[in-house]
Order: C-alpha cells, then sequence, then structure tokens
C-alpha cells in the first residue's frame, strides 16, 4: 500500500474505474514567450511549453486529438473514460470565447469525465473561473496552477515573471469559485537548498490546494538552463537527494490532498541531465522503499495553520 494519496487511486475511488488524461495541446502560447513579459520563457522549458506537442504539429483539432489517442491510451491502460488535459503552454491565455470552443470540443465525447486545464496564476480571471465552474455539473475539473517554488528571487532567477504572492492570491480566487486546484512545484531549482524547498511544501498546504505535481528539474536541450548546465553552472540533484526531498515534501502535506505525480517525464532523446530522470519508474519504487523504511506517510508532519507570504494566519 503506498503511503500517499497518488491521483490513480483517487479515480478509481470517485469513478469506480481507471481513468487516463489525455495530454491536448491546444496551440495557445504564453506571456512569457510572446513578449508580453519576456520572450525567452522559463529557463527550464521548452520548444513545445513543456507538453509533448505531436498532435499540434499533424495540425489536429482538439477532437481529433482526442479521438485519435483514446484509441491508443484504451488498449495500452485498458481505460475507457478518459480526463482531457490541456498540457501544452498557458491554456487559460486566450479570449474566454476562444476557450470554451476548446473546452467544448473536449467534453463533447462521452468517455470524457473530466477537465483539466495547466495555466499560470497570472493568466486566469473571474471569467475564466466561471467558465471551468460551468463543466463542473457533471464532470470532475482541475485548474492546474504552477508556482515552482515560494521564493521570489528563485522565480526572478528562472524567468518566471510573476512572484508567489500572485499564485496565492490565484488560488484563493479559484477556492471562492469551488475549484480544484492542483499545485505545480519543481524540486532542484538553482539556489535552492533542500530547506528552501521544504518552505514551499509548508506554503502550499496552508492554502486551499486540493492536489500537487513535484517535479524534478531536469535539463533538455535548447534551454537557458541547458547553457547554465553546459557551463558549469548548475548542478542537477543526484537520485538520492531527490528521494530523500520528496519523502521530506510529502510528511508536510495534508494528509487528503492528491498526488498527481512525484516526478519528471522528460523527452528521452532531448535529455542533458541527469541521467536517471530516465529512471521514472525507478524512482517511485525508490520513494516508495524509502517512506516505508523510514515508516513515515504523507501528512505526518502537517501542520493546519502557518505564516503566509502577508505573515497573517491561515484559519
Amino acid at each position: 500500500m503506498k503511503r500517499y494519496r497518488d491521483l490513480n487511486n483517487y479515480l478509481k475511488e470517485m469513478f469506480g474505474e481507471r481513468i487516463q488524461k489525455i495530454p491536448l495541446d491546444a496551440g495557445l502560447s504564453c506571456p512569457n514567450r510572446d513578449g508580453t513579459l519576456s520572450l525567452k520563457g522559463c529557463i527550464f522549458c521548452d520548444g513545445r511549453g513543456s507538453g509533448t506537442g505531436a498532435f499540434l504539429k499533424k495540425g489536429l483539432s482538439i477532437d481529433e486529438q482526442i479521438s485519435n489517442a483514446r484509441g491508443f491510451l484504451g488498449r495500452r491502460y485498458k481505460a475507457k473514460k478518459f480526463i482531457a488535459y490541456f498540457q501544452s503552454f498557458s491554456n487559460t491565455y486566450a479570449p474566454v470565447s476562444r476557450l470554451k470552443n476548446l473546452y467544448d470540443q473536449a467534453v463533447s465525447h462521452d468517455d470524457v469525465v473530466g477537465l483539466s486545464v495547466a495555466t499560470r496564476p497570472d493568466c486566469v480571471s473571474a471569467d475564466i473561473f466561471r467558465l471551468l465552474t460551468s463543466y463542473k455539473k457533471d464532470r470532475l475539473v482541475w485548474i492546474e496552477l504552477g508556482l515552482q517554488s515560494i521564493h521570489d528571487k528563485t522565480l526572478e532567477l528562472i524567468n518566471r515573471g510573476h512572484d508567489a504572492e500572485c499564485f496565492r492570491q490565484s488560488v484563493l480566487a479559484a477556492s471562492k469559485y469551488g475549484l480544484d486546484v492542483c499545485a505545480h512545484v519543481i524540486l532542484g531549482l538553482p539556489g535552492e537548498d533542500r530547506e528552501m524547498m521544504l518552505q514551499t511544501a509548508r506554503f502550499i498546504s496552508w492554502l486551499p490546494i486540493q492536489g500537487i505535481k513535484i517535479h524534478l528539474l531536469y535539463v533538455v536541450e535548447g534551454t537557458p538552463l541547458a547553457d547554465l548546465y553546459n557551463a558549469g553552472e548548475f548542478r542537477c540533484l543526484d537520485q538520492k537527494e531527490y528521494v530523500e526531498t520528496v519523502s521530506d515534501f510529502l510528511e508536510l502535506l495534508p494528509p487528503e490532498m492528491v498526488i498527481h505525480r512525484l516526478t519528471g517525464d522528460p523527452v528521452k532523446k532531448e535529455l542533458i541531465a541527469p541521467e536517471w530522470a530516465r529512471e521514472k519508474t525507478r524512482t517511485l519504487i525508490m520513494i516508495n522503499e524509502l517512506l516505508e523504511r523510514k515508516k513515515t506517510w504523507q501528512g505526518r508532519l502537517y501542520s493546519k495553520t502557518g505564516h503566509l507570504l502577508s505573515g497573517e494566519e491561515e484559519s
């Protein structure tokens, strides 16, 4: 038995069967790439916006992407129901009318039982929250917000283009609309030690966040991070360091929080470092084994109250 609340089991509890995510590329951009904030993007982000990009290159619509993917995923995972996952770039970065058309295409399939939209905390608004809420009547809906780190100096270093307070305000706003939030964080960012990473865990645990994706910072070709790595100015976490940090991170999270991901999943032919990032299954096994050896679990050190950025206490 796993010592954390993983997404697959959460979905099985909810639907009584295997549910598989279908990653989608809506062809949207990002204010950190189109010149609104920057033209460079985050230092770790590749030209596909940390998504697959494969379907868009084939010129397929959202409807066609789902139709093609569900056959393959159904055969591979024996899944009969799916979540439409808007993955690449910032998937609320467009007029609401265009977003509605994209989301409507995704949920028009009877076997699509959920909608998950990944975006930035500075690319949301009341109109977008209302739109997402409208799909909750008969589907599971998640909004996935990228934080990466609680530390503003880190966010500036990685050219994130927003601060942690922006993330906090977006989470609180989403919560008012009854939306489930999944936070994205990255472990191993430049200049951060383990205690700094654990401060991010504590911060997340004090907000109305229902899920989390924990990513390993890996280096891929064609990114500013690759330039830093090749110049000897950045060192990746080794596998043991990462596993130990994830274990400590999980202890601080609320026990009911859904763990959507525990490591990254790079395109192997583009990966520069670390080599062990190719060993996703092995890394997950090591995390479980360490939790068992330590006789610990998600939420063991969770505290319901804590100081937020502005110094007030969450009630």
